[in-house]
């Protein structure tokens, strides 16, 4: 017999026929179900869902049987949620579901239940083991109702008792519909019986381990109250061996005396010295409060360090350090300079960006040295745990303070320069906590006095803490964390800005770590230029200084194996020493066919150049893009394609060529992923070279963005491309007339040595670049 009945989804509850249990809906649909089923006075039917996480399930994602229910209580709270209490009837199966309805309903077969005859022995003999285990392991249940066993006690029919028992098993959704869907009786009877037999497994289990555990606890308190009184019979007798543990109290007594903490540190560790004088040193709070203190004694709470700002002494310490990097240092001399003249301010905190090798670290070193103060320096490069920072409660053993307070700790002042490194490489958040997060408290003036670290549990003052950040890559540090820091960019160094550096400190630091004289190794000038031009291509100097100490390794085995005396390097005998040349001047050879641009980017790193290649070949109009080019700079050539499509006349450009010919569009180095839109003027040169037939100048590299319209847009990064264009020998930049005023940044004897191009439409890049550019204007005309 098939009837129509309204069906609500379950997402993990199964209701057995007998049973009354309440139930909380608050999806649209069940919603609307259980309202017309209480308006119309009719049944519902409860089935549980295949997949627990399915929002809206049809009728594919639901189990084919479930339990027709009377709604026995509707109940809306003022919150809006929906419970039911709802009586469960008999089982039923889904026959097919109707369509077109504010909620689910199906045609259903009823199932009834099948009782066992009275004579049949088997069923009866199931029947009363399953009462005998389900009233055993009801009983194991901490606070089971006892109506529970006077109900299995009571119960005459096989299938009810099934139905009953599974329903206050600690049992899987899954496992209880299992047992809904088994009519057989027996079948019934047996899977209900296994899952007792295992339940009461674990529960006579769990009771041994409750009761070894009591036992064990009452071993150790019999414990100490022996110790306690062993401890009271040998001071009657005058034997008291406590003088040691009494000289420890005493030593921390007078070490928080000492500390001069702040009041409320004061009365923590006072209060802790009391429960550590009532510890016996056998218990495991013993140490851990023991440590406490010490961490508490052992910090700088009020220790400032003497202060000294001297500007001419500070000017002297960064030129001292540093070569180059003039608005770097005038910053920093602003800044002492207001630190000078209000001490009391809030000073800014300052965060150097730039590419690796550049000098960021030895800034905040040279920071320190000129203000006299301690220098402390924490790595926070792949921290993802928030405890890191904030440290852990001291909640088990081995806790510990984060890296903040240690670092205070070894400063042993207040008032340290303290340089967080690498914070462009904070982990991301996750179950760890966000330690990007902890450390907005640590890096707000307005919150810093009070940092208050997990493990300590205290307040410790950090405003008068000196903080310098560094990073690599400015994107990658969290916007609320930027916006707490002044931004300092540190640009590459020029070719001879690090031959400078090379002779003032890297050779000298090299010579020292070879253990070698200037007399017994002399590198001249020009071979330091060489090894910067042929061997080494960074913005920074760290690969220099590898391939100066190269350099020296091989000077000193000549002079240990008694070969000579002193050593003289120059260019001629750097391919010996370091091998052939491993960086030249690939632009003439690369840009000496059309279809070939040199465009300018920038990495994490520093700039550098990268070639865009076109070609065409027979085909219809295609556009191939290969060279591991991300989503931007595949719009930057389709962009760029377009523009010539739409103007080629004026561009030189027969309109033929783009239904006869396919073009590919390359940039080498494959195995890199490359992305931005400051390639498109590169790309638009390029595709321009190679469809006029005319070459781009060996010469000149570009960047810029374009439109449609033809506009050459700004972009960012212009002092890292332009000192990429100076290390690859172009000496003609092309960039956007936007960028005029990014200008600045370039170090002024890089300005010297560039010759720059301004953009303002892409006309300009054609008569720039082009070697033939009359050629696009005498078609144009």
């Amino acid at each position: 017999m098939n009837e129509a009945l309204i069906l609500i989804p379950m997402r993990d509850v199964v209701l057995f026929p007998g049973m009354a249990i309440p139930i909380t809906i608050g999806r649209e649909q069940s919603i609307a179900a259980a309202q017309e089923a209480v308006k119309s006075g009719q049944k519902i039917g409860l089935v549980l869902q295949t997949q627990a996480t399915v929002s809206n399930p049809d009728g594919s994602q639901l189990h084919p049987i479930g339990t027709i229910a009377s709604i026995l209580r509707y109940v809306t709270t003022s919150s809006g949620t929906h419970h039911l209490v709802v009586q469960g009837e008999e089982r039923f199966r889904v026959v097919d579901y109707v369509e077109g309805l504010p909620y689910m309903a199906a045609h259903v077969e009823i199932l009834p239940e099948v009782e066992a005859a009275d004579d049949d022995a088997d069923i009866k003999a199931r029947m009363r083991h399953l009462q005998e285990k389900a009233i055993e392991t009801v009983q194991l249940l901490p606070q089971a109702p006892p109506e529970v066993i006077s109900a299995i006690q009571s119960m005459e029919y096989a299938g009810a008792l099934a139905d009953l028992v599974s329903n206050f098993l600690d049992i899987s959704p899954p496992e209880k519909q299992v047992i809904l869907e088994t009519i057989n009786l027996r079948e019934r009877l047996d899977k209900v019986a296994e899952h007792v037999r295992h339940q009461l497994e674990v529960l006579k289990l769990t009771r041994e381990i409750d009761q070894q555990t009591q036992q064990s606890m009452d071993a150790r308190q019999r414990e100490f109250m022996l110790r306690e009184r062993l401890k009271a019979i040998k001071k009657e007798l005058g034997e008291d061996d406590d003088d040691s543990n009494q000289t420890e109290i005493e030593e921390l007594k007078q070490a928080i005396a000492d500390a001069n903490m702040s009041a409320e540190a004061a009365d923590q560790a006072r209060k802790e010295l009391k429960r550590l004088q009532k510890m016996p040193e056998s218990s495991g709070e013993y140490s851990m409060i023991r440590t406490y203190l010490d961490w508490l004694t052992s910090l700088p709470w009020n220790q400032l360090a003497a202060e000294t700002i001297d500007i001419a002494k500070a000017r002297e310490v960064l030129d001292e350090d540093h070569y180059g990097l003039e608005k770097i240092k005038k910053r920093i001399l602003e800044y002492l300079a207001v630190r000078k003249l209000n001490p009391q301010g809030r000073s800014p905190i300052l965060c150097f960006v730039g590419p690796p090798g550049v000098g960021k670290t030895s800034l905040g070193k040279s920071i320190a040295r000129s203000l006299g103060l301690p220098f402390v320096r924490s790595s926070l490069g792949g921290v993802h745990d928030e405890a890191e920072i904030r440290g852990h409660r001291r909640t088990y053993m081995g806790a510990l303070p984060g890296n903040i307070i240690q670092e205070m700790r070894k400063a042993g002042s207040r008032n340290p320069v303290f340089m967080l490194d690498e914070i462009d490489k904070l982990g991301g958040g996750g179950f760890h906590g966000d330690p990007a997060a902890a450390l907005l408290e640590v890096l707000d003036p307005a919150q810093n006095e009070t940092f208050r670290d997990n493990y300590l549990a205290l307040p410790f003052d950090l405003s008068k803490v000196v903080f310098i950040a560094t990073a690599n890559v400015l994107d990658a540090i969290p916007g609320p964390l930027r916006d707490r820091m002044e931004i300092i960019s540190l640009p590459g160094y020029t070719e001879d800005e690090k031959v400078e550096i090379a002779k003032r400190y890297l050779l000298s630091r090299q010579l020292e770590a070879h253990g070698l004289t200037p007399e017994q190794a002399h590198v001249n000038e020009a071979a330091l230029h060489t090894i910067v031009s042929d061997y080494t291509r960074e913005a920074g100097c760290r690969n220099l200084e590898r391939e100066i100490a190269a350099v020296l390794r091989n000077a000193a085995i000549q002079i240990a194996e008694g070969k000579t005396e002193r050593v003289a390097i120059t260019p001629a005998e750097l391919p010996a020493i370091l091998g052939a040349q491993r960086f030249e001047s690939e632009v003439a050879m690369r840009t000496s066919v059309p279809g070939v641009a040199t465009g300018l980017a920038w990495t994490p790193v520093g700039g550098d150049i990268l070639f865009i290649e076109t070609t065409k070949m027979p085909g219809h109009g295609k556009l191939i893009i290969t060279g591991q080019l991300g989503d931007v700079m595949k719009e930057s050539a389709q962009a760029a394609l377009s523009l010539i499509k739409a103007n080629a006349k004026r561009f030189g450009v027969d309109p033929q060529v783009f239904d006869k010919h396919d073009i590919h569009l390359h940039v080498p180095a494959g195995a890199i992923p490359k992305d931005g839109p400051s390639a498109g003027v590169s790309i638009f040169t390029s595709l321009v070279s190679l469809l006029s037939d005319c070459k781009v100048r060996s010469d000149v590299a570009m960047t810029g963005e374009i439109s449609l319209r033809g506009l050459v847009l700004p972009i960012g990064g212009v002092k890292e491309k332009c000192l990429a264009a100076l290390r690859a020998g172009i000496h003609t930049v092309m960039l956007p007339a936007r960028n005029r005023k990014d200008l600045d940044d370039v170090p002024e004897n890089a300005r010297k040595q560039l010759n720059f191009v301004w953009l303002e439409r892409v006309d300009d890049a054609i008569n720039a670049a082009l070697e033939v550019p009359e050629l696009a204007l005498q078609t144009a005309a």
